[in-house]
């Protein structure tokens, strides 16, 4: 590589990072959606004369973007919302995307000519996952946190399907392939894939709690992603399964086994990644538009002939989804309603067991436990509806993106029409982005759905309160505190500390918290008080989160707040 090129990458490299920073700057003001806008601008600029061409590597997308991405959104959802929808996530991520296929293989083979119905079938499942980046704008919209739950689900484990599916009709294409052959092909590379991110998770985590220095356990975190993807791909399965595996539980681990400044290190830092990353896919995504028209223009072709079966496609894959989502949230609803029928049932089994809380590894325990689960998960149902409106957003909200147009380009080169059909796919994607995408925020506004605003802020309140309980209760335990005099006067300082307005959870005033900070703070022994203390509360945070007891919102709020004290102790 000469010296121009190298200068020229790393331009376009700075001008990438600061297109993207400007995007996410803007967009809030502007009232549009990131990777609509990042879209719009690399369009923009892939029609100027003076720009080359771009050509993006479906491998760039599938192998060195998608595994990070996925993997970081797993880390950061909590497995108990995951265990409460796994019924939804799993239809709309498995069964959806095989009907949605298999319908679009049957409009493509007539619409299109030369196009079989294994082709057709294969370009279906390019077209049918949702997108995990792009769902990340219907949680900026501020959906409600069921909703989010699901499509961000949804969108982690159906490309996975897309991409099995997509893969056998290419096969298909050109051999013939037994509908068995593809049932098994799919079980092990779904269940394979989930065994392989599991193991890797749980060791990945015991390796890093042995790491002292944040910054390098954060710089070992990146390859977690890869090291869940390789080796579930060398054994025939979905790496990208195994990525979502791995985040789901060395996210659920880190509470436990890693230290605050890791947690909070692994925070920030994947946050800086998430953001590069979808932005530079959405980016690329736009600059790649003139190719696209070129490569077509080559075959001669136009790419008018793109964008009638792009539109009537897109159109086609919401109404599938709709008569899909609609007797899914039915049935959704049925089940919820026979689990809070027999709510008095569940709460009576609870009340006649004895409780012992020293014997936790007894059969009873266990049995309290599930019990408090279920009790948790109807009082979840009850509050975290999912009705008519839900439904609407479900449906309008599972948007197409970048993954799209990368597994487009994963079509065999002596594909009939292949630049055709990877623009038609380019088409539904932005057409997807820009109509879904760019009316997201008004139907949210526009439907009616509960605001839980008032809820969440009582929630916290309450488990606030609870935390509050632990340090009074802590701090007047000898064992704790000791005889020290000295010490139990800087206790009651900060028991008068510890009391902030419960109305809304808030903590301390600063001000206060640091003047009392500056007059202990050669207090060791507050210090380590302070410490058991933290511990204490986040033993029972995380017995909270076993239980169900509060929501992943209020809980991780909380824990943030004990990682930040933490870490401030060390300062």
């Amino acid at each position: 590589m000469s010296d121009v090129d190298a200068i020229e990458i790393a331009a376009i490299a700075v001008l990438c990072v600061l297109a993207i920073g400007g995007a996410n700057t803007l967009a809030p003001r502007l009232r549009i959606a990131a990777p609509l806008l990042l879209v719009a601008v690399g369009v923009g600029v892939s029609l100027l004369p003076q720009v080359p061409e771009f050509h993006i590597s479906p491998e760039l997308i599938l192998v060195g973007v998608l595994p990070p991405l996925l993997f970081a959104a797993a880390r950061a959802m909590p497995v108990m919302d995951v265990k409460r929808d796994f019924q939804a996530i799993g239809a709309l991520s498995i069964l959806l995307v095989i009907i949605s296929s298999l319908l679009l293989g049957v409009f493509f083979t007539l619409v299109l000519p030369d196009v079989s119905y294994a082709l057709g079938v294969a370009l279906g499942a390019i077209l049918s996952p949702t997108d995990a980046v792009a769902t990340g704008t219907i949680k900026r919209a501020g959906a409600p946190n069921r909703i989010v739950t699901v499509l961000s689900g949804e969108s982690m484990f159906n490309d996975a399907t897309a991409l099995v599916l997509l893969r056998a009709a290419i096969a298909a294409t050109a051999a013939s392939i037994s509908v068995f052959g593809v049932v098994i092909n799919f079980v092990w590379a779904m269940a394979g894939a989930a065994v392989v991110g599991a193991v890797v998770g749980w060791l990945f985590n015991a390796v890093r709690n042995r790491i002292q220095a944040p910054a390098v356990a954060t710089a070992v975190s990146f390859t977690a992603p890869y090291l869940a993807y390789l080796p579930a791909e060398l054994i025939g399965t979905s790496g990208l399964v195994s990525a979502v595996a791995a985040g789901l539980i060395s996210g659920r681990l880190a509470i436990r086994h890693l230290p605050a400044t890791h947690r909070q290190s692994d925070l920030q830092n994947w946050r800086m990644v998430e953001v590069v990353l979808e932005g530079g896919v959405f980016l690329l995504m736009g600059l790649e538009l003139y190719t696209l028209i070129d490569d077509v223009r080559e075959a001669r072709d136009t790419w008018l002939h793109a964008v009638w079966p792009a539109a009537a496609a897109l159109a086609l894959v919401l109404l599938i989804r709709l008569a899909f989502v609609g007797p899914l949230v039915w049935l959704l609803d049925r089940r919820t309603t026979r689990m809070i029928a027999r709510e008095p049932e569940v709460a009576a089994l609870r009340e006649n067991l004895p409780s012992n809380p020293a014997d936790d590894d007894t059969a009873g325990f266990r049995i309290r436990l599930r019990l408090d689960r279920r009790l948790a998960d109807i009082n979840y149902y009850r509050t975290e509806t999912m009705g008519g409106p839900e439904a609407m957003v479900v449906v309008w909200g599972g948007l197409r993106g970048a993954v799209t147009l990368a597994a487009a380009q994963t079509l065999p080169t002596d594909t009939p029409h292949r630049s055709l059909l990877i623009l038609i796919a380019f088409f539904v994607a932005a057409m997807s982005l820009g109509i879904q995408g760019g009316t997201i925020g008004w139907l949210l506004r526009r439907l009616p759905l509960p605001d839980q605003t008032a809820d969440l802020r009582a929630e916290k309140g309450r488990l606030r309160g609870e935390m509050l309980d632990i340090v009074q209760r802590m701090l007047v335990d000898p064992e704790v505190i000791g005889d020290d005099s000295v010490l139990a006067n800087q206790v009651k300082l900060v028991r008068d500390l510890e009391t902030p307005d419960m109305d809304d959870g808030d903590p301390a005033d600063p001000q206060e918290s640091d003047a009392l900070d500056m007059r202990l703070e050669n207090a060791r022994e507050l210090r380590r008080v302070r410490r058991m203390v933290i511990d204490e509360q986040r033993r029972a945070l995380l017995a909270f989160r076993d239980r169900g007891t509060y929501s992943s919102r209020a809980l991780t709020a909380e824990l943030h707040k004990l990682d930040a004290e933490e870490i401030s102790l060390n300062v």
